[in-house]
């Protein structure tokens, strides 16, 4: 869909608002406006093809396989993303359960169903449950540090290796046990990277760790792709709202910007596009991800935006997890195998990790999930963050799939274990609108820094606030990283927004 200067909105009077980005925070947003019916002139300028943003479902091995969003986190009444799934249908009984609300996860994933060692010998049982046990009863101690004046450790990282070695040295196994429970550690500390979207635990903060909040629940998953929730409040909004194929170059504001069809009135805020396009606007509510505010911060705003706030978006992390599918023709892995680990008995946990990926990449693979039987397909989805996940990127689908076959045969000890026949990854950190993930708080920020990414623009007088407006999972304090954080956010810059046309005494038009 084509959009000029000239058919971007009807003449007419209420305040033209534009959203940059058409994930679920800006989708969340561009439907509480419009449900609020006192915004006629409102535009989702989207620079993709499609909406969603890292919400991404795809068909293939015969069924929906989600690239990016993949669990609603904490799927209980407090959290609006199970509320808009539940109201949409597109959840099962199961999921609905009363009984599934209840469930307290406390954040922690359950146990692999079977541990691959690297020597190709699966590890006991016994010591997995063991070092998961110690593992997340130290990640628990991590979140007490959040009212601490000065924490002992500046990462989450330091303080659990630091905990891990005093426990360490308690141990009295003979050296080949302990150097395979540490290397257990190791792969949970893999597990953990994805889960906080990081390289290393030693990037997110120590102190404010404790500031996410989980909610309660069994966290579960869309039977028919979480794109589906997108596509149900998408379709909640008249075709012409949202624009697709629109990437925006640059965001002009605290400005007096004109439009032809309206000669008496000024904007202060004007969006120009790649294709040339520049639209006038009186708000623009940004909802694009963090690491791409990372890469272009400098040229998407002019003038550019104030110091401390370009400074929090410097600070605040921001990484990659990626997921590998690996599809085989017969299953090697048991019927009731839910997920697998892999060990590698050799890792150092206590050291950094070798600087050559090409060899190394895979060793930062937690393991798999087994996915649902689906069409003919048997199906392994593996987790990999950081560099090593980067690296995976600039390969080719033949050499990933080379590379997993030789892990797994080396894993399972079983040399002629027969190659996946097909290989689907995510590639988020090359996603030129995306540029990685989801958010942290890294080491030298605070949750004061993702307040601080929220505040609209300008913020110095009242008068002439709300130009920009920010939304997305990186500028929720409590629920950053997740979709119901984003939804919030757009939500909550919606009523942003509300307020100022109520406090004005413009009457909302709702609609049917």
């Amino acid at each position: 869909m084509q959009l000029s200067t000239g058919d971007a909105e009807a003449p007419g009077r209420g305040p033209r608002v534009l959203v940059v980005g058409g994930g679920i925070a800006g989708l969340s947003a561009a439907q509480r406006l419009y449900q609020h019916g006192a915004f006629p002139h409102l535009r989702v300028l989207e620079a993709t093809a499609r909406t969603g943003g890292r919400i991404r479902s795809e068909r293939k091995f015969g069924g929906m396989v989600d690239m990016g969003a993949q669990w609603i986190h904490g799927p209980s009444q407090g959290n609006p993303v199970f509320q808009l799934a539940a109201q949409y249908g597109l959840l099962g009984d199961k999921e609905m359960s009363e009984e599934n609300q209840q469930v307290e996860m406390g954040g922690h994933l359950g146990l692999p169903y079977v541990s691959y060692g690297s020597s190709g010998q699966s590890v006991s049982p016994e010591l997995v449950e063991n070092m998961a046990s110690l593992f997340y009863t130290l990640l628990d101690q991590t979140r007490e540090f959040l009212h601490v004046t000065d924490p002992p450790v500046p990462s989450v990282g330091e303080y659990l290796k630091q905990e891990v070695g005093r426990h360490a040295a308690s141990w009295t196994e003979d050296q080949d046990t302990k150097k395979l429970k540490l290397a257990v550690l190791k792969s949970f500390f893999n597990l953990e990277c994805c889960v906080s979207g990081t390289h290393t635990m030693d990037l997110v903060a120590l102190g404010p760790f404790g500031e996410y909040t989980m909610l309660p629940g069994l966290d579960c998953t869309f039977p028919e792709g979480y794109e589906g929730l997108t596509n149900c409040i998408a379709a909640s909004l008249p075709k012409d709202i949202l624009v697709f194929n629109k990437p925006v170059k640059t965001i002009h504001w605290s400005g007096s910007f004109r439009e032809e069809t309206l000669p008496g009135e000024t904007f202060p805020v004007l969006v120009e596009c790649e294709d040339g396009d520049r639209l006038p606007a009186h708000h623009v509510i940004v909802t694009v991800p963090l690491g791409f505010l990372k890469e272009r911060m400098d040229t998407f705003f002019q003038p550019p935006l104030p110091s401390e706030k370009a400074e929090a978006i410097r600070k605040m992390g921001f990484g990659t997890n990626n997921k590998i599918f690996l599809e085989f023709e017969e299953p090697f892995w048991e019927a009731d195998c839910q997920s697998m680990q892999l060990v590698w008995e050799d890792a150092l946990l206590l050291e950094d990790a070798a600087a050559d990926l090409q060899d190394t990449w895979v060793r930062k693979l937690f393991g798999f999930l087994v996915l649902p039987t689906f069409g003919s397909g048997h199906v392994l989805c593996g987790f990999i963050a950081g560099l090593e996940s980067e690296f995976m990127e600039t390969l080719s689908d033949e050499e990933v799939l080379q590379s997993l076959t030789r892990v797994l045969r080396r894993m399972t000890g079983n040399p002629q274990l027969p190659a996946p026949r097909s290989v689907l990854r995510s590639c988020w950190h090359s996603d030129p609108y995306t540029r990685g993930s989801y958010s942290y708080v890294a080491v030298g920020s605070t949750g004061d820094d993702i307040d601080l990414l929220a505040q609209p623009l300008p913020g110095d007088n009242t008068e002439a606030q709300l130009q920009i407006l920010f939304a997305g999972e990186a500028t929720h304090r409590t629920f950053y990283s997740t979709t119901h954080g984003a939804l919030l956010s757009g939500r909550r810059e919606a009523d942003r927004l509300i307020s100022l046309l109520d406090a004005k005494g413009q009457p909302p038009q709702p609609r049917p």
